[in-house]
């Protein structure tokens, strides 16, 4: 027996790849198939079947392509219905692969569909479980996504959610590993760990959502406390990963196309989006004036899913050499397709041939802490956990999160100090500001990380019932 997480940070994201006598299931896979195709072959097994854990909201899944490729079944919990062939399983059901099985625990809550594949070893014994969203290391599945199809409140889902842990997770020996679906950094939960795998033991002792005692009106109430509301795209991929999608192949042979200047110049000037996936301080150095910095360094596409949902709206792109195709790729995990092209040469081809270009400034922490604050205007873009765990003292908050909603809640006749935590955040929320009409805005180099270490008055958020 042999498992292994394939962990994305881009999407705080683990897909499972597990063997046993030349057999192999892949659970919860990326929209790109090949490294689990490449990886079957090096190893001389075939792919039997591609679990999924549910209808993913915040990436592609990668089962259609993949099971067109090696003619093996999806499966599915209780509930699940697909415009493609697939095997929805009952609850209980055991799936045989090799000298092992999985069986099907399904487990509604996070969505109707959900469930649970807890791994058994050669002896029968439980030995791990695959949670995808209904149990995080630290946290649970958010119960709002399936709102809308289950035609239920997200307490009533949030109900199901606890009785599907009580039920079917918190019975499960200590000593059952537990492989989730994400870690820190997905939007599918308020508070998830930095740690990717954990065991029912641990998470018994430090999770709230299995502690002892816990009732279901408590869990009701710490899960829908200031949850905050889903990125816009996830619904787009939830209809992707249920009703079907573009070959990954397709899209990448599409969308992977040099663009000369003349042409590049034509789309910007319809309006197209320019995306811009250098580095924030690449881009603040210079940049295409219009255009958008998303870089490829941070959490590049739930970052474009957020702040473009509309997933059929054109882009173009601005990349760092050589990593056009990464761009794509990217792009094509939370479902967007629709690239025309990248400008080719970059940033270069149009330094060469325009006049025309932008730039932002920066300034240090510390240069921030010698200007007189009562008269700067200084706007945090950090989530909303992150500027109640400590601030600077009387900051506006306004979440990059929510730039498009609350734009107009940016004055436009002061100078803009943008900070986040580290610098990747204030630079996008920059250039989206410059590209409405901002022009009188700085950046905090390092933003709060910085900022924390210099004697600007800040203010910590004290728990009341601490």
């Amino acid at each position: 027996m042999n498992i292994e997480q394939i962990y994305t940070k881009c999407l705080a994201q683990g897909a499972y790849y597990i063997t046993s006598n030349k057999e192999a299931i892949i659970i919860d896979p990326l929209r790109e198939i090949s490294p689990y195709i490449d990886r079957a072959k090096k190893d001389g097994v075939k792919i039997k079947y591609i679990l999924e854990t549910h209808f993913h909201a915040d990436f592609v899944s990668g089962h259609i392509d993949l099971a067109k490729k090696t003619g093996a079944s999806i499966v599915f919990g209780p509930n699940a219905s697909t415009n493609y062939k697939c095997h929805v399983a009952e609850d209980g059901e055991l799936i045989s692969f090799g000298k092992l099985s999985i069986k099907v625990l399904h487990t509604p809550g996070h969505t109707m569909e959900s469930c649970c594949y807890l791994l058994k070893n050669e002896a029968g014994k439980d030995h791990a479980i695959f949670t995808g969203d209904t149990l995080f290391i630290g946290d649970v599945g958010r119960p709002d996504l399936a709102q809308k199809s289950a035609k239920i409140s997200q307490e009533d889902l949030a109900g199901l959610l606890f009785d599907s842990l009580q039920k079917k997770i918190h019975p499960l020996e200590d000593h059952v590993i537990v492989y989730p679906a994400h870690g820190a950094g997905s939007a599918c939960g308020k508070n998830l760990s930095k740690e990717t795998t954990s065991t029912i033991g641990e998470q018994k002792r430090t999770n709230y959502a299995l502690r002892d005692g816990l009732t279901k009106n408590e869990f009701i109430n710490e899960l829908t406390d200031g949850i905050l509301p889903p990125p816009e795209y996830f619904g787009v991929n939830v209809t992707m990963n249920k009703n079907g999608y573009d070959s990954i192949f397709e899209v990448m042979h599409r969308s992977l196309k040099p663009l000369t200047i003349d042409a590049f110049k034509k789309y910007r000037s319809d309006g197209t989006i320019i995306l811009d996936t250098r580095t924030a301080i690449d881009f603040a150095k210079i940049h295409i004036p219009g255009s958008i910095s998303i870089g490829l360094e941070g959490q590049f596409a739930p970052w474009v899913g957020a702040l473009f949902p509309n997933l059929n709206k054109p882009l173009i792109l601005i990349c760092p050499t050589d990593k056009e195709e990464e761009t794509i790729r990217r792009l094509s995990r939370i479902g967007y397709d629709k690239v025309i092209g990248f400008l080719d040469g970059g940033l270069d081809t149009w330094v060469k041939n325009e006049n025309i270009t932008s730039s932002i400034d920066r300034i240090s922490a510390e240069y921030l802490a010698s200007l007189d604050l009562e008269k700067t205007t200084i706007i945090d873009v950090r989530k909303p956990g992150e500027y109640e765990g400590e601030h600077i003292k009387d900051v506006i908050p306004l979440p990059l999160d929510y730039i498009n909603q609350n734009i107009s809640e940016y004055p436009k006749d002061k100078r803009l100090h943008l900070h986040c935590a580290g610098g990747y955040r204030s630079i996008i929320a920059a250039s989206i500001l410059k590209a409405n009409g901002f022009n009188d805005l700085c950046d905090v180099v390092g933003g709060y990380n910085a900022i924390s270490k210099t004697n600007i008055p800040k203010t910590e958020f004290i728990c009341p019932n601490s």
